[in-house]
């Protein structure tokens, strides 16, 4: 077999030795540019990639011979997907890798609003000890409403079965509901959600999903947790829900503001107003784009890639 792979950004080593083992021709490149990455994806039949660069049409008319494109990651957001499947490049991704790790990172998002556990461990550390303005909250009796139900919404959803809560979900196709959360409407979900979990990718139809008609649509004040994308939220709008209080909470592992790359906020020290007041809002907790980034995951993704391009050539 003689399938030549461009490695474009780096990965678990055992994707690059278990392809290699499997008879593939690795190769790689994390330092050039696109355009010289561009002038040479010819020579290749295949490519890996996270999400250093964005996969355009340009980049596809380049790649004469390339047969597919595997993102160690869930989404393809950063892939011409539409137009690489015209020209029979079959897309390989692996949600099913990191679902797990992020189940719990939303889990453990919502617990720590709930119990306010960043903000007492921040003010214990200055020597405050205020036990009443760190009341928290008790998830069960709640409803967690998920919207998004593929791998993460799943994988979440069946964390949640160790608590007394009632769990909804909503999503684009239909009877995917099972038995750890009944799926509804997104008006239904909106009148009963005391919990928002975002397990959606980014496309033109959740591209600001969550504005100020979405918020103002639910019935009663919430807290939000987005894993997803964070270009599926509006910060300015968050920002004026968190101040009302119709959001009562928010865990963001991901901004508007992130870069393609997902490895960086800005290019500049000039922060948006929205962002600044989310870095000084005690009810706001922020993590860098980490949900589905444990040690654990980082293997299980390498792994599912592997397999799904060995299968590919199996068949």
């Amino acid at each position: 077999m003689d399938i030549k792979i461009l490695h474009i950004d780096s990965n678990n080593p055992l994707l690059w030795e278990q392809l290699q083992e499997a008879g593939f021709h690795n190769e790689a490149d994390f330092i050039s540019s696109k355009e010289a990455i561009e002038d040479k994806i010819k020579d290749y039949h295949g490519i890996v990639i996270r999400s250093r660069f964005k996969i355009d049409k340009t980049f596809l008319d380049k790649a004469t011979n390339l047969q597919f494109i595997a993102r160690v990651g869930a989404g393809l957001e950063s892939i011409d997907c539409d137009y690489a499947i015209a020209r029979n490049i079959a897309l390989i991704a692996a949600p099913e890798g990191n679902r797990n790790a992020v189940a719990e990172h939303a889990l453990g998002m919502i617990l720590s609003l709930f119990n306010n556990l960043n903000q007492a461990d921040a003010e214990i550390r200055k020597g405050q000890w205020n036990r009443e303005s760190n009341r928290g909250h008790e998830l069960d009796g709640k409803t967690v409403g998920i919207i998004g139900y593929g791998n993460m919404g799943k994988a979440f959803a069946k964390k949640l079965r160790g608590f007394d809560v009632e769990v909804i979900c909503h999503d684009i196709l239909p009877n995917i509901g099972d038995a750890n959360a009944k799926q509804v409407t997104i008006q239904e979900l909106q009148q009963k959600a005391d919990v928002l979990s975002l397990h959606i990718p980014w496309t033109p139809e959740t591209d600001k999903m969550v504005n100020a008609d979405f918020i103002a649509s639910f019935a009663k004040p919430f807290w939000l947790i987005n894993t997803s994308r964070g270009k599926n939220v509006v910060t300015a709008d968050l920002v004026q829900a968190l101040e009302s209080g119709k959001i009562l909470g928010a865990g963001l592992d991901v901004l508007e503001y992130e870069k393609l790359s997902f490895e960086t906020l800005f290019n500049d020290k000039n922060t948006p107003e929205a962002f600044d007041f989310l870095l000084k809002c005690p009810k706001v907790l922020l993590t860098p784009h980490i949900a589905g980034w444990t040690f654990e995951s980082h293997e299980r993704l390498a792994q599912v890639i592997v397999d799904k391009i060995k299968a590919l050539y199996s068949k």
